[in-house]
């Protein structure tokens, strides 16, 4: 799911008109103020949510997290349009000079924005998928009916080796744009040869990720279990060795890349 925020005067409204342009399920999730008993209108989204600023959901939705709720509609839509949240970690458009965490275009209104270039820019951005969003597709695919198992593998950032060890705060991930993502497809293809495997997934995310956080992600989808858990085994360890993705680890006291040690 690709995720764009809209931040300033008229975010509402530009979410509106950037809905419309979107080729596939588009969501959007508003920042409401003290008043607002619901999200604004949005006709050309398939679901509105809005969060509270006592952090409750107002519309759709139970109570949790900006971060969780992108993590459940991740699964089921292909857009996410945020307005209103300036510190949130997604690429996002200021109008009329409002500030946001990660600022990617500028507009001076919503009028003036443009729709058809702000429809591209969003689908040039790291998307937003979920183990969930893997096992989604692995159950919607055509084979699934051939399926008897799907095995997963979640990495994440580990704090810790052991007692004595500095805590980790925080890993950050760089690859090369569509190398390390052919390599992954490359990688899934050979796997998916293999008798009774009919579908390998794979997703490793980039940017900075905090201790306890997901990294990265292998869905099989196979006839049986043996294949379908040998298959995750190999699927992880051929991305670890082959993708060129690079690492830098932030601990309590000291930064260093990695590849560099």
């Amino acid at each position: 799911m690709h995720v764009l925020g809209i931040v300033g005067a008229g975010a509402t409204t530009l979410c509106d008109r950037l809905a419309a342009q979107l080729d596939g399920r588009v969501a959007t999730v508003e920042s409401l103020p003290e008043s607002a008993t619901e999200p604004e209108s949005t006709d050309s989204a398939a679901a509105a949510y809005g969060l509270s600023p006592d952090g409750n959901w107002v519309g759709t939705g139970d109570d949790r997290d900006l971060d969780g709720l992108l993590d459940d509609l991740s699964a089921e839509y292909d857009y996410a349009l945020l307005s209103g949240f300036p510190d949130a970690r997604v690429p996002t458009v200021a109008l009329a000079g409002a500030e946001a965490a990660n600022v990617v275009a500028e507009a001076e209104t919503a009028g003036a924005a443009d729709v058809a270039s702000l429809a591209a820019e969003i689908d040039s951005h790291e998307p937003h998928i979920t183990l969930e969003t893997l096992v989604e597709r692995a159950k919607a695919d055509p084979l699934e009916v051939y399926a008897g198992a799907i095995a997963t593998f979640t990495g994440r950032v580990r704090a810790k080796e052991s007692e004595d060890d500095d805590p980790t705060l925080s890993l950050e991930f760089e690859k090369y744009d569509g190398v390390a993502e052919s390599k992954m497809a490359a990688i899934s293809a050979e796997l998916e040869e293999r008798d009774g495997v009919l579908r390998v997934l794979m997703h490793h995310r980039v940017g900075v990720i905090g201790d306890g956080e997901d990294i990265v992600f292998v869905v099989v989808l196979a006839g049986h279990r043996r294949e379908a858990f040998r298959t995750v085994e190999d699927g992880i360890d051929r991305l670890k060795d082959e993708v060129p993705i690079f690492k830098k680890e932030t601990t309590t006291d000291e930064e260093f890349w990695v590849h560099d040690r």
